[in-house]
């Protein structure tokens, strides 16, 4: 028998647990972006052999390897999902691979190697993928009857904390390598990540923990409503994982193009690798903007469903694309363009990613019973999975084997860009045909 409390109290005020968890999801992110944010110019810039002389990747291998290291991050939710469900539990499973994760973040702060950077990869891939699916459904378990109303605001902190803790982190890394160095700049996440691991076990009585189900689960994924699931979700999350080729280049792509642009703004030169903050700023003020303003407004006219917002939105994704090959074209021409154009990008990929991701996202929470969620939600990263494998496979097979590669830069955006949209063009065919399912499925969950 459970220690622990093992269903929700009857109460009309929100769970004593969520404020643990927010706390933990916040510092949690901020160590997984933190880390995440300067990767790329630690991989080409800071790289030591063992011999302590500095042995750096080429552009093309360190966007291979941020992507593959992304994608390993995002598939591994599935099996996070099931070891949870089925075995272990929620809280368990986290805090067992939040230990994996403060040790990846560990071997990334005292090693500068290539076996650190490896090292640390792998163990932040297997802690941070892991526990992905379980954290919010973990929110979503404190819930009962009494308290139901009040799960769309706990869900509304938890999102704003991961923007927060990204947000900050995408800031503060890339000061921290510029002025202090690798150890300091990989050791200040590590710290968050401790930190969010003792915020999570201090919180370990305040929780509601759903009890493993065992092989009863693995029979309910694998049964009728398994299938059906599974079913009709893969191929959209196969069109949704082009989108994800092209948004996780944020920190890859374009952190190496803004080294070549001017990047001072209102006397303040920026970092390359500090950009990236750009986006999470841009969720925060967007959430609401979408939320309460351009959504409601566009329903008035029309049935606004989650296929006609992801279809809109696809389209949406290609135009970044097209900025970014004219910022290659300048900047091959000689010319320094400035960041206001890179930032501009940025904008326009953050709407698309309104359109397409958050609205996937919560479309794919609804469609699960509540003992599938978790694996649900693993379906989803597993197309984040998918489109930086993607990437990662497009930046290797470009490349000729003296370093030189068989795109140039602006060919690689344009590519990118027309990828995208030869992508939505097939979604919106897709989500026609299915246009009078998924309309049912909205108006049913409301």
């Amino acid at each position: 028998m459970s220690r622990y409390r093992t269903a929700p109290l009857p109460s009309p005020h929100m769970p004593g647990g969520i404020p643990y968890i927010i706390a933990n999801d916040v510092a949690e992110r901020f160590s997984f972006y933190g880390m995440k944010a300067i990767l790329v110019v630690f991989m080409t810039q800071y790289l030591l052999s063992s011999d302590g002389e500095l042995s750096t990747f080429s552009d093309e291998n360190a966007k291979s390897i941020f992507h593959l290291f992304a994608a390993t991050a995002y598939f591994l939710p599935i099996i996070g999902a099931i070891a949870a469900d089925a075995f272990l539990g929620k809280y368990r499973t986290i805090i067992l691979l939040s230990i994996v994760y403060c040790g990846g973040h560990l071997a990334l702060a005292v090693d500068d190697t290539k076996t650190g950077l490896f090292l640390g990869l792998t163990l932040i891939a297997v802690g941070s993928g892991g526990i992905k699916p379980c954290v919010a459904s973990h929110v979503g378990d404190q819930f009962g009857k009494s308290n139901q109303h009040l799960l769309s605001r706990a869900f509304s902190w938890y999102y704003l904390g991961i923007n927060i803790g990204s947000a900050t982190s995408s800031l503060l890394t890339p000061w921290l390598l510029e002025h202090y160095g690798p150890s300091v700049a990989f050791g200040v996440p590590g710290a968050f990540m401790l930190a969010a691991t003792i915020t999570f076990w201090v919180g370990r009585n305040k929780y509601v923990h759903i009890q493993p189900t065992g092989m009863a689960y693995i029979r309910d994924i694998t049964g009728p409503d398994g299938k059906r699931i599974v079913k009709r979700l893969a191929l959209m999350y196969v069109f949704v994982a082009a989108f994800w080729s092209l948004f996780d280049q944020m920190g890859s792509t374009w952190v190496l193009q803004a080294e070549h642009m001017d990047k001072n703004i209102f006397g303040y030169e920026l970092l390359s690798s500090q950009i990236q903050s750009v986006n999470p700023f841009l969720i925060i003020v967007l959430i609401p903007i979408f939320t309460y303003i351009i959504y409601p407004f566009v329903g008035r006219f029309i049935l606004l469903t989650s296929m006609g917002k992801m279809t809109v939105g696809m389209f949406f994704a290609a135009t970044p694309f097209l900025v970014t090959a004219w910022c290659e074209s300048r900047i091959q021409s000689g010319v320094t363009p400035h960041i206001a154009w890179q930032l501009l990008a940025y904008l326009m990929l953050t709407v698309a990613e309104m359109m397409v991701a958050i609205t996937c996202m919560e479309y794919s929470y609804t469609q699960a019973p509540k003992r599938m969620k978790s694996l649900v939600m693993s379906l989803f990263y597993l197309s984040i999975s998918m489109g930086n494998l993607f990437t990662a496979g497009v930046n290797q097979f470009i490349q000729n084997a003296d370093g030189t590669t068989k795109l140039d830069d602006a060919a690689y955006h344009l590519f990118f860009a027309g990828f995208m949209g030869t992508t939505a063009i097939l979604f919106a065919v897709y989500a026609h045909f299915y246009k009078e399912e998924f309309i049912v499925q909205d108006e049913v969950e409301g």
